[in-house]
């Protein structure tokens, strides 16, 4: 039996097509994103209200956490929420994965994030903070592991040279600032934006003088290990419920890239969307935090060194916080 070059051609057409149906008949049903009041998120929320995914997933959902323990229990499976693909600090996603959750770190998006925040416009650096009182947020997370590391390095010890008050948020930091409970402060952008944009407000109030963006962790950093003046913070997660779907993978990294230029070359715009998901946090807030924050997408096995570097010097103060060994290499996603 023969066919016709027009038939045969018919049949292929046809093929293509029963395969395009097939494919749209598999889209997801939703697509669950969760991140933290921080800049990592605003690229995830433009992605919903672009619906940038349509071509995978009938919807996208995405989940504000207040702070890394709430981001474990979801990584867990002990909260009421899951989800697909989570933004947070490296060393959560290396932690959770040494304790058995079989995630994979997909991208490191955030490289600079942390300053220090003042009422004193003459500090340098951070041993001229010996004998104050700082507020910072995340006892044993990443602010304060970043904070007391370089501290250590400087010679600085905390026990004796600063008086430390921690907070449950970076909100909160803020908030004794801006009332002039503490005259200093470690924060996080978009919580410092926030800060220095209430601040003029709340001078006469409170009887407070003016704030000041001081000490650049980064450059701290850079400085302090004769290294650039940045290190990875915060990148993307793909939980379990995609790693068998490379495709879903593909696409994620594809959108969340354009909506990171995005955010960065329409700030005000980011900052309208991001109040929307993100209600404790002002739009002036959240563009202001994108001019401050280094943003730059790196696919994580790309980054595999500097992760290293960076988790080997939170190893030498305490092993647990990167739960007492180096990720080994299924941790990075490689595409």
């Amino acid at each position: 039996m023969t066919f016709s070059k027009a038939v045969y051609i018919g049949l292929i057409n046809a093929l293509i097509l029963l395969s395009s149906a097939s494919i749209a008949g598999q889209k997801l049903d939703k697509l669950v994103f969760s991140g933290p009041y921080s800049t990592i998120s605003y690229p995830l929320i433009h992605m919903l209200e672009t619906n940038a995914l349509s071509d995978i997933a009938k919807g996208l959902e995405f989940i504000p956490v207040d702070n890394p323990d709430q981001t474990r229990l979801i990584a867990l499976g002990k909260g009421h929420h899951r989800a697909d693909f989570m933004a947070m600090p490296v060393n959560v996603a290396a932690i959770l994965y040494n304790k058995g959750v079989k995630l994979k770190l997909i991208n490191v998006s955030v490289w600079g994030i942390l300053w220090m925040v003042s009422r004193d416009p003459n500090m340098k650096t951070l041993a001229d903070f010996k004998n104050k009182n700082v507020a910072i947020p995340y006892r044993g997370d990443m602010p304060d592991i970043v904070f007391r590391h370089l501290a250590k390095a400087e010679g600085i010890d905390l026990k004796k040279d600063i008086s430390l008050r921690y907070t449950a948020h970076p909100l909160e930091a803020m908030q004794l600032l801006l009332l002039g409970q503490v005259d200093h402060a470690l924060l996080a952008e978009p919580a410092i934006s926030m800060a220095l944009q209430k601040n003029p407000l709340m001078m006469k109030k409170n009887n407070t003088s003016s704030l000041y963006r001081s000490v650049d962790l980064q450059q701290e950093w850079g400085r302090v290990f004769k290294r650039e003046d940045k290190f990875p913070q915060l990148g993307i997660a793909a939980m379990p419920s995609v790693l068998n779907k490379p495709k879903v993978i593909q696409r994620f990294q594809e959108e969340y890239k354009k909506s990171t230029k995005w955010c960065q070359q329409h700030p005000v715009e980011a900052g309208k969307i991001a109040v929307k998901y993100l209600d404790k946090l002002t739009p002036k807030a959240v563009s202001d935090s994108l001019y401050w924050t280094n943003m730059d997408v790196k696919d994580a096995k790309e980054v595999q060194n500097e992760l290293e570097h960076f988790y080997r010097h939170l190893m030498l103060d305490l092993p647990a916080l990167v739960a007492g060994r180096l990720p080994d290499q299924d941790f990075y996603y490689l595409p």
